[in-house]
């Protein structure tokens, strides 16, 4: 099945082959957050986003726009596009991470400004440190309804706390502090994932979602009765071993909160960065790495400057190579590439 879009940024047909999962692990006072994303092209970039640079939102529609001053520099993972990103940690170690949830319903037009589901990460990168300011933050914009993407989201914050964002039937829930005795999060919404699995007795629920969620739970436990030298890294990306979808899990992310370092698995080898090896003072170049090289280790010194045109051609690959799951008008990607040149420093 294909879909023909018109869309405040993009509509995805997903169906049962979107298929991410996420987690927060912790021990002895240091934060770990997994997260696999699944689909059908691995194509993408890693960006440096400074602070300083202000920002009006990605509306359509007439919809009342937001304007922000970004306060913090952030680390983002992009498959659409600078300033719309998948996820991503910032300089203080608030993580963002997304995941498709069907039953998503994003409220309705209200006094609020307004911006889209993937720029939507962006502003709370830019603008917060903790996990309960992403969550005040509704009273003061939503997400624009209009032919948006069903995601849900799970945050985390340096402190380890952390909390599931869902909107459902036009209102946000969240679920922190008790209501969430495990941080994990897949394409289930959490009440009935976590309610689910309370309930069930087997090892496996037929459902892959549920399944992904129900390991993911056991093995976060775990960590708590694990060696003590137990590399939380590399036990972080055990758990995303285990809840890959083979050659559909494109990458594969761990966020060192405490450390900020961040980890991960594309082509090629594990690759790795440290957010203190940049300076996010704004000075209107924005620095990427192709998350296509397959070079691994170390890979900071490896950021080079971002152009119009690389960051439009990122656009129109991942548009491409999505084609099966979703087909973007060459105007609605040259709309996009153009909110490139709308942002500058303050």
């Amino acid at each position: 099945m294909k879909k023909l879009v018109a869309f405040t940024f993009l509509v995805l047909y997903a169906g049962s082959t979107f298929a991410c999962s996420t987690f927060l692990l912790s021990r002895n006072g240091q934060h770990f957050f997994g997260r696999n994303y699944d689909w059908v092209t691995g194509n993408g970039m890693v960006l440096v986003n400074a602070r300083g640079v202000k920002k009006t939102s990605y509306t359509t529609g007439g919809e009342k726009p937001v304007t922000w001053v970004s306060d913090c520099g952030s680390i983002t993972f992009n498959q659409y596009g600078k300033e719309f990103p998948h996820g991503g940690i910032n300089e203080k170690g608030l993580v963002v991470e997304l995941m498709w949830l069907s039953e998503t319903v994003y409220p309705q037009a209200d006094q609020r400004g307004t911006l889209n589901e993937l720029q939507w990460i962006q502003y709370q990168l830019d603008n917060h440190t903790t996990v309960e300011q992403v969550i005040a933050s509704d009273k003061l914009l939503r997400i624009n309804h209009q032919d948006a993407v069903p995601l849900h989201y799970l945050v985390a914050d340096a402190a380890g706390n952390a909390a599931t964002i869902e909107f459902i039937g036009g209102k946000m829930v969240v679920h922190k502090g008790a209501d969430l005795p495990a941080p994990v999060l897949t394409n289930t919404a959490y009440g009935e994932a976590i309610g689910r699995i309370k309930r069930g007795n087997g090892s496996s629920y037929g459902d892959n979602s549920l399944d992904r969620f129900a390991t993911a739970c056991r093995m976060v436990e775990g960590f708590q009765q694990a060696p003590a030298n137990e590399n939380p890294v590399d036990y972080s990306f055990s758990i995303l071993d285990k809840v890959a979808q083979g050659d559909f899990t494109k990458w594969r992310i761990v966020y060192d909160i405490t450390n900020r370092e961040v980890h991960f698995i594309t082509k090629g080898d594990r690759k790795r960065l440290s957010l203190k090896d940049f300076n996010f003072d704004c000075n209107n170049t924005s620095l990427y790495f192709d998350l296509g090289n397959p070079e691994g280790g170390q890979i900071s010194r490896l950021f080079a400057p971002l152009s119009f045109e690389q960051n439009k051609t990122l656009l129109q690959r991942s548009a491409k190579e999505s084609i099966s799951h979703v087909k973007i008008s060459e105007a609605a990607i040259n709309r996009a590439a153009g909110y490139y040149r709308q942002v500058a420093c303050k």
